[in-house]
C-alpha cells in the first residue's frame, strides 16, 4: 500500500523500474506513432477454467463455432505468384485450395470434390495447375471454381439444374498475406482488426518482405496452451535465463486492441530489472541473441566509455541489416531494429513486425487430438531495394524429438529458446490434466494477452454452431 495514493486499483500495478516507453524515448532515432503508444485494458482477475485445454468436447465446439467464423492467414501472396499457383491451407477438419485465378484475383475453394468428397489437393502441398481436377474420377473445375468437366456426363443429367461450382471461403489480402473466412456474414477484415491495427499494418509494409525460413513442428499440448506460452515475457527469467542479461522482461509493455488483436513490446539491449545490479553495459552485448543473427556475421561492437549498449547495437544493426538485406533502413527507428513487437491476431497468428526479429508464428489444432498443436515459425526479410529476385522458403517439418536448432538456416541460439518453451508445454498439459484446481490464475497486467485471447474464445463459444453451408458458399 502507498500511504499517499492508497491501494492501486486492479490492473494498475507495474514493474517498479523504467517503463518500455521511457526506454524507447531515449533512442536516437525516434519511434513511430504505432510503437510509441499504449492501449491496456483491465479485463478482470477471475481464474480461467481449465476445461478449455483438456476437454475434447471443447475442441469440437471450437471447430463448430469459432474456426468457421474467424479470419485466418492462409498463406503469403508470394506463395502463389503466378496464375495457376495454389497453396493448401488446413485448419482442423477444414481444408482449402488457395488459388491465383488471374493477376489480381485469389480464391479459396473448399478442398473436396462435389462428386464423392475426395480431397482435390493433398494437405500440406503447393504447386501449379491450370485447373482443379479430382484424382479419383477426374471431375474438373476451372481456377475460378466453375465446373469444367464431368467424365461420362451422360450419367449425371440430374446435375444440370444445380450449381456445381466449388464452394469457397471469403478471401481478403492485407500486408502481403492471404486471409480466409468461412462465414459469409462475418465482418470485413478491416472491421475485424479495427482501425488502429489497420494503421499499424499500413506502417509496417509487410508486403515488402519475403519468407526466407519456414519451420514446422507438432507439440503435444493444446493449441491455446501453445499460443499462450508466447504471449508474455513473464517466463523469461526462469525459462530463458540466458537472454535475461539483455532483455527487459518484467517491464515489458502489454496492449489490447478491440476484440481480436493484442501485443507486447519487450525491449532488448537493456538488462532485466531483476538483474540490474549484476550486469554491465558490456554484458548486455555479450549476451544478446537475435532471431536473424546470420545477418550480423557473428560481429559484436566495442563499447566506448559512457556509451549505452542499446544505442551502439542499434547503430551497428542498421548498417549490417542494410548490407545483408540490400534494403534502405535509414528511416527505421531504433526500437524497430532492436525490440520484440509481438502481435496476436485472433485466432491463431502472431506477427513480429520488427527488423531484428521479423517473424510469423501460426498455430493450428490437430483435428484428431485436442492435445496436439501444429506450430509454424516463419522468418521474414525486406525484399531487396534493387528488385532482385528472392525465393519464398519451403516448409521444413521437424519430428517431435528434433530441436528447432536442427532446422537448416535457424539461428542455433534462437532454436534453443524455442526448445525451452517446448519443454514447458509438455509439463503444462500434463499438469493441467492432473490438477485438482479447476482453473488457471493470471496476472492482471503481464498476462493480459492471455485473458484477452480467452475472452474472445468465450465470445465465439457462446454462439450457436455455424457449419459451412455449401450452397451459401457457392458463387452464382
Amino acid at each position: 500500500m502507498n500511504v499517499e495514493t492508497g491501494m492501486l486499483q486492479p490492473g494498475e500495478a507495474r514493474c517498479p523500474a523504467e517503463t518500455t516507453q521511457e526506454i524507447i524515448a531515449r533512442d536516437k532515432v525516434a519511434a513511430p506513432a504505432w510503437a510509441a503508444s499504449e492501449s491496456y485494458e483491465y479485463l478482470g482477475s477471475e481464474d480461467i477454467a481449465k476445461n478449455r485445454y483438456v476437454d475434447p468436447a471443447f475442441a469440437t465446439g471450437e471447430f463448430e463455432r469459432m474456426w468457421t467464423r474467424t479470419w485466418q492467414m492462409a498463406c503469403r501472396e508470394d506463395h502463389i505468384p503466378e496464375v495457376g499457383d495454389y497453396y493448401v491451407y488446413d485448419i482442423g477438419p477444414y481444408s482449402f485450395v488457395v488459388t491465383r485465378c488471374d493477376d489480381d484475383e485469389i480464391r479459396a475453394h473448399f478442398n473436396a470434390c462435389l462428386h464423392r468428397g475426395t480431397k482435390l489437393k493433398p494437405s500440406g502441398t503447393a504447386g501449379f495447375a491450370m485447373n482443379i481436377k479430382c484424382p479419383f474420377h477426374g471431375w474438373t473445375w476451372n481456377l475460378d471454381g466453375s465446373l469444367k468437366e464431368i467424365p461420362e456426363k451422360w450419367d449425371f443429367a440430374h446435375t444440370a439444374t444445380r450449381k456445381m461450382c466449388l464452394p469457397e471461403a471469403r478471401v481478403e489480402r492485407l500486408g502481403g498475406f492471404v486471409w480466409v473466412n468461412m462465414d459469409p456474414d462475418a465482418p470485413s477484415l478491416a472491421e475485424y482488426l479495427g482501425p488502429d491495427i489497420m494503421d499499424h499494418m499500413a506502417a509496417w509494409k509487410l508486403e515488402d518482405r519475403y519468407l526466407y525460413l519456414h519451420v514446422q513442428k507438432s507439440y503435444p499440448a493444446n493449441w491455446k496452451l501453445t499460443m499462450e506460452a508466447f504471449m508474455e515475457a513473464y517466463h523469461v527469467g526462469d525459462t530463458h535465463p540466458q537472454v535475461a542479461p539483455a532483455n527487459g522482461d518484467v517491464n515489458s509493455q502489454y496492449d489490447v486492441y478491440g476484440e481480436h488483436v493484442n501485443r507486447f513490446i519487450s525491449t532488448l539491449g537493456v538488462v532485466s530489472p531483476k538483474l540490474r545490479d549484476k550486469y554491465s553495459e558490456k554484458d548486455i552485448i555479450d549476451n544478446f541473441t537475435l532471431g536473424d543473427s546470420s545477418s550480423l556475421g557473428g560481429s559484436k561492437p566495442e563499447l566506448k566509455d559512457g556509451e549505452r549498449a542499446r544505442q551502439v547495437m542499434a547503430d551497428m544493426f542498421r548498417g549490417m541489416f542494410e548490407t545483408a538485406t540490400k534494403a534502405d533502413l535509414s528511416g527505421i527507428s531504433d526500437t524497430e531494429l532492436l525490440d520484440t513487437y509481438s502481435y496476436t491476431f485472433f485466432p491463431n497468428l502472431f506477427l513480429f513486425p520488427g527488423i531484428s526479429l521479423p517473424m510469423i508464428y501460426r498455430f493450428r489444432p490437430d483435428a484428431k487430438d485436442h492435445r496436439r498443436t501444429i506450430y509454424e515459425v516463419m522468418f521474414m526479410r525486406p525484399k531487396p531495394k534493387d528488385g532482385s529476385a528472392v525465393e519464398t522458403a519451403e516448409v521444413q517439418i521437424l519430428e517431435d524429438h528434433q530441436s528447432f536448432a536442427e532446422a537448416e538456416g535457424m539461428d542455433p541460439g534462437f532454436g534453443v529458446i524455442l526448445d525451452q518453451d517446448t519443454d514447458n508445454l509438455y509439463a503444462q498439459q500434463e499438469g493441467l490434466e492432473a490438477s485438482a484446481k479447476p482453473g488457471i490464475t493470471l496476472g492482471d497486467y503481464q498476462e493480459i494477452r492471455i485473458r484477452h485471447f480467452e475472452v474472445a474464445i468465450d465470445k465465439y463459444m457462446a454462439m450457436p454452431p455455424k457449419l459451412p453451408d455449401w450452397k451459401a458458399l457457392q458463387r452464382a
